[in-house]
């Protein structure tokens, strides 16, 4: 998170192209909260620390000696989600036990957290539950705010696993749904359990925040299940390799 980190360097770089993003969702969000929260949880196992202690720890610094100024989120809030999705998913209990993949963002001025719990089943992944926590202030319509959450995560597994858009000398190699591969209805989640913080906070985004924590709590779940690390993706791809 900003303000955690004392030696951090960003740097951006733009390639001009025709090629539009379309109706994507969430785009640049997504790829920054799967390259970030991929690499925390290395870190983390590297400082043989808990992922979400690890986590609630940089935050904590952010909080009483933040690193540079001007960061655009609040380390309190931001805390409040990740302690609710450990709670609800029951996390100190069962992660010995399950292979559960953590992951945490913030985007569209809001806080979005998420455990995902899966198997290896003839050496596909079945994910069994996602346990999804959110901070968009004061949620006007629940069950609307509920069913984007749930499209963001069904629409983030979907996109990480199988979503796969190759180009020949510039042309699409997918050109209609018929050879683009999307996810399955028996392919999503099993089971997605979405919870909001209470707070009385102004509502802020909320049909994208739950989709770009998605890609790197999916790949910490297969590095738990399967002991090797996917920097590629659609993940299923690599799964074999």
């Amino acid at each position: 998170p900003a303000g955690a980190v004392d030696n951090y360097l960003a740097e951006d770089f733009t390639i001009d192209t025709n090629i539009t993003v379309g109706s994507y969702r969430a785009p640049h969000s997504n790829f920054m909260a799967a390259a970030e929260q991929s690499f925390l949880d290395e870190v983390a196992e590297a400082a043989s620390k808990d992922p979400i202690a690890f986590r609630l720890e940089l935050l904590k610094k952010a909080k009483e000696k933040p690193v540079g100024k001007n960061n655009d989120y609040e380390p309190e809030r931001f805390a409040k989600v990740l302690e609710l999705v450990k709670e609800k998913s029951n996390w100190e209990s069962i992660k010995s036990t399950k292979k559960l993949g953590f992951s945490a963002y913030f985007c569209h001025d809001s806080y979005a957290a998420h455990v995902i719990d899966l198997e290896l089943k003839e050496g596909s992944p079945v994910v069994n539950k996602v346990w999804c926590a959110i901070d968009c202030g004061i949620v006007v319509n629940p069950t609307a705010a509920k069913n984007m959450a749930e499209g963001g995560i069904i629409d983030g597994v979907g996109t990480a696993l199988y979503g796969k858009m190759s180009f020949t000398k510039g042309v699409p190699d997918a050109n209609n749904f018929h050879n683009f591969r999307m996810i399955r209805h028996n392919e999503a989640p099993k089971a997605i359990d979405v919870f909001f913080v209470e707070n009385t906070e102004d509502p802020t985004g909320m049909g994208e925040p739950a989709y770009p924590p998605v890609h790197a709590a999916l790949a910490n779940a297969l590095y738990k299940a399967t002991g090797k690390r996917l920097y590629q993706q659609p993940f299923n791809d690599y799964l074999q390799t």
